[in-house]
Parts: structure tokens; C-alpha cells; sequence
């Protein structure tokens, strides 16, 4: 085989193994082999229940604003929606370690392990049967401080975020991270999640629709994504034909150089 040929199969080969495939870059591929329409069928979202170090905002309105103030930590009673972070993390009610919130009048009132809806519930019952009657039409609503997470690995922006909406799917959680990045494996997607009864950890294919199928799909306040990088990205050869080819003209000229001065 003459040294022609030799160049000609390392450039193939180094083509073929160094370069990303399309197939690794497409979210949500339909992989099956039935010619049918794929419907995916609905994940049923469980409620999330309360864990400690979570930040809820409680809101109380009636008819008379100044009767309520007392029990509300904002000004006014004004909605917490156009409040920051910041605010929210210093005006919010932290679940404690004994799974307890303390509001102003009502004291400390126990949430751990219960729904948003559950604790609603819960307070409007105590302000009527303690402070108010049914004419002053009570108005409670109890929302999380924000949907928190966080992201690690191959996305364009690393850390942990906030996204002001009550259910987030991983898809929405990776493009608010800046996307995953050309050499993160899609395939290879970790999502670990604390619950009540221990740590979670589930791999997630983000290149298979049937990935909507999974319970982790949709993510829930405070899991942490984990993406692997791509072998591509050792490799150092470059992620697309021509960056290979380019990385492939550079090794082959030093190597004509230093052959050339050792010749000579």
C-alpha cells in the first residue's frame, strides 16, 4: 500500500469518527418503526409536595385590604408576580427543618409533605375559624418562590436557575440553560432528584420522543440535570468535516516539517 493510501484511509476514518452525526444533535426523533403517527401518551403530573428549604409566597385578600395586611409580610398585600428573586427569598415563607413556615398572627403552621393547594387550604381554614367570618371573603393563593433547578455539564450556561412558572419539562429547562452544547451527549442526560424518601437518579435520551414518556421528562423544583459530554470532545479532532479536515492538514504539515529536518 503506498503512502498515498495510507493518507486517503486516515483522513476517512478520522472523518467518520471524529465528526458528529445529525442523529446525535435532533431532540425528540421518532426512532419507531411503524409508519403511524407516534401519539404520546400523557404523563400524569403528580403535585408537587413541600420539602424543607422551599420558599413559598402566601398572598391573603378580602374585602377590606386593612384587614388582611397584618397577616401579609408585603406592603400593601401587594402579589408577589412582579417581585425579584432576591425579594421573594427574603419575603417568602422557608419551609424550617421541622417542616414549618411562620406567618405573622398564625404563627407556625406545618407544610412539609403537603400540596400547594393543600396548604391554601389549610390557612384559609385557620384565618376563618379564628380571625375572620365567611362575609369577608377570604382570598388565599400559595405558590412556590419560583421553580428552581440546577444544570451542569455540556450547556451553554451552567448553574442554578429560576423559572417563574409552576411545571417545567427538561426541554424548557436546557433551552433556558443556553441549549446543550454541540459536544454534549443528548443521549446521556442525568436528572437526580431528592424526595422524601431518599435520591433519585434517572438517564434520560433527549434524542427519542419516547423520552416524553418518562417521569422525570417533566422535572420538579430543585432536581439537578447532569449532561455527558461527547467523546468527540477528547478527541480534539475537531466537531464538524471541515474542522476535521483542517485538524487533520495541520498534524500531517509538522509531521512534513519534522521529517524534513530530520532528513536534513
Amino acid at each position: 500500500m503506498t503512502k498515498k493510501s495510507i493518507y486517503i484511509l486516515l483522513l476517512i476514518s478520522t472523518l467518520f469518527t471524529s465528526c458528529i452525526p445529525l442523529k446525535e444533535l435532533v431532540y425528540l426523533q421518532d426512532k419507531s418503526t411503524s409508519s403511524e403517527q407516534n401519539n404520546i401518551k400523557e404523563v400524569d403530573l403528580k403535585p408537587y409536595r413541600l420539602q424543607v428549604n422551599d420558599i413559598i409566597s402566601i398572598n391573603i385578600k378580602a374585602i377590606d385590604p386593612k384587614l388582611v395586611s397584618i397577616f401579609n409580610t408585603s406592603e400593601n398585600g401587594s402579589s408577589t408576580t412582579a417581585k425579584s428573586e432576591s425579594t421573594l427569598y427574603f419575603d417568602g415563607f422557608t419551609v424550617d427543618d421541622h417542616g414549618n413556615i411562620r406567618m405573622p398572627i398564625l404563627g407556625e403552621i406545618n407544610v412539609i409533605g403537603y400540596t400547594l393547594e393543600e396548604v391554601r387550604i389549610k390557612i384559609e381554614k385557620k384565618l376563618l375559624e379564628e380571625y375572620f367570618k365567611s362575609e369577608a371573603n377570604l382570598f388565599v393563593t400559595v405558590k412556590l418562590g419560583g421553580f428552581r433547578y440546577t444544570i451542569n455539564g455540556e450547556v451553554g450556561s451552567t448553574g442554578t436557575k429560576m423559572l417563574f412558572k409552576e411545571h417545567v419539562n427538561i426541554m424548557e429547562a436546557i433551552a433556558n440553560a443556553g441549549d446543550i452544547t454541540t459536544v454534549g451527549n443528548r443521549r446521556a442526560v442525568t436528572v437526580i432528584r431528592q424526595n422524601p424518601t431518599g435520591v433519585q437518579m434517572q438517564e434520560l435520551d433527549l434524542t427519542d420522543v419516547d423520552v416524553m414518556k418518562s417521569p422525570f421528562y417533566n422535572l420538579q423544583p430543585n432536581d439537578y440535570i447532569y449532561v455527558k459530554p461527547l467523546r468527540q470532545k477528547t478527541w480534539g479532532t475537531g466537531q464538524t468535516g471541515i474542522q476535521s479536515i483542517g485538524t487533520i492538514i495541520t498534524l500531517l504539515s509538522l509531521a512534513t516539517t519534522v521529517y524534513l529536518i530530520i532528513k536534513n
